[in-house]
């Protein structure tokens, strides 16, 4: 078979925060004590954005971008000027595809009366903001800088600057949380209206603060279960319509850069600690590469090689396992020509783990596409864990 490249997508990382919170781990730093976000180096840092693009167009020479994704951190810490700056660059060393959907992550904590226009103005097409929760006690001990007042102030500035497409990000099993509490938070953010909602349980994820020291009040895995299924439910009777574990969106408003992302599409990756995935023609491989996570030392060292963290191939034996952790991920499953596209790999390669998968009840294969099923979707890991073969 023949490596195919698939879609290209665009990653920015922007490193800072305000405050991290106890359950992130991502790639965020805070203001260092003292500093106001005015002093935050972003003049230089859009310089080692595009040095740092540069140093990495060999890569896709050719090829057109058809999403940008700026992710963080905070990057709506990022002045507007600097955005369109960036996004000018960018758009004259690459090809972006007409109607590009360019996406910033924003912190209601750092909304400000203008800023929306700004973004707007400067490309920006669709926002996705952290709300996490709408309830001010469960939101004070996530650690966030915003209550629930600011959260809705700033999703209204957004739409009065012209945002219809934007996405809400919320949070259940919260330490305090009940199912009341969940359904509420659900009622808050349809009443905004937005586009698109992400609605995922909070996992205590390694070298954090809440795995270190777990609040008290998480409720347990039944509680938990309870919540996702009235929540699914709510989200499907207010016209949201599931099509990943964690995403669910208006017709024709799902997220294409993580749609690219979840079908095993390619993504350059470029700021501090960035990741990328991208499929070389010329000697039919799959390489990741990564940057350096430190701010500073990225500051000094984009555009060379000292900048890359490390470089990686994935090996054939390995995709099936990448691929699946992906894609399995969505309610419609795939095609196996696609798989066969963007692994390189004939399907007849997976055929004795998706027959024991479609035998435990797991997945459903039809003319070609295979879906998880209601069980398979419970049981991601175990369904994923068939395909690692190394």
């Amino acid at each position: 078979m023949t490596l195919t490249p698939p879609p290209l997508s665009l990653y920015v990382h922007v490193p800072w925060c305000v405050r991290k919170c106890p359950y992130c781990d991502f790639n965020s730093h805070e203001f260092k004590s003292g500093k106001s976000r005015g002093e935050l180096p972003f003049a230089a840092y859009v310089d080692a954005l595009l040095a740092d693009l540069d140093h990495d167009l060999p890569l896709v020479w050719g090829r057109t971008v058809q999403t940008v994704f700026f992710g963080g951190g905070t990057p709506s810490l990022m002045p507007p000027e600097f955005i369109d700056r960036f996004l000018q660059g960018a758009s004259a060393r690459l090809r972006f595809a007409p109607g590009c959907e360019i996406t910033l992550e924003t912190n209601p904590g750092t909304a400000e009366h203008g800023r929306f226009e700004g973004y707007r103005n400067a490309g920006i097409t669709r926002l996705s903001f952290g709300i996490q929760s709408f309830d001010d006690g469960c939101l004070q001990r996530l650690g966030r800088i915003h209550d629930s007042r600011e959260a809705e102030v700033a999703v209204k500035l957004a739409q009065d600057a012209g945002f219809d497409n934007f996405n809400l990000d919320l949070m259940y099993a919260l330490p305090g949380q009940d199912l009341a509490m969940a359904e509420h938070d659900l009622e808050r953010a349809f009443a905004l209206q937005p586009a698109h909602i992400s609605h995922y349980q909070l996992t205590l994820e390694p070298n954090t603060v809440f795995a270190a020291r777990p609040p008290s009040g998480i409720p347990d895995d039944d509680a938990g279960w309870d919540m996702q299924e009235h929540c699914q439910a709510m989200l499907a009777d207010a016209g949201y319509g599931q099509y990943e574990v964690s995403a669910y969106a208006r017709p024709g408003r799902q997220c294409a850069h993580n749609v690219n992302y979840w079908t095993y599409g390619d993504y350059l990756g470029i700021g501090a600690g960035a990741h990328g995935k991208i499929t070389l023609g010329h000697d039919e491989s799959i390489l990741r590469r990564w940057k350096h996570k430190h701010p500073t030392r990225y500051l000094a060292e984009a555009g060379s090689d000292a900048a890359i963290g490390g470089d990686e191939r994935i090996t054939p034996e390995r995709r099936p396992f990448e691929f699946m952790l992906n894609a399995l991920r969505l309610v419609d499953g795939f095609e196996l020509a696609t798989f066969e596209k963007r692994t390189g790999l004939a399907a007849a390669a997976i055929e004795p783990q998706l027959r024991s998968a479609t035998e435990r009840g797991w997945l459903r294969i039809d003319a070609g596409t295979v879906r998880p099923t209601e069980l398979g979707r419970r049981f991601t890991n175990d369904v994923v864990a068939l395909f690692l073969t190394e």
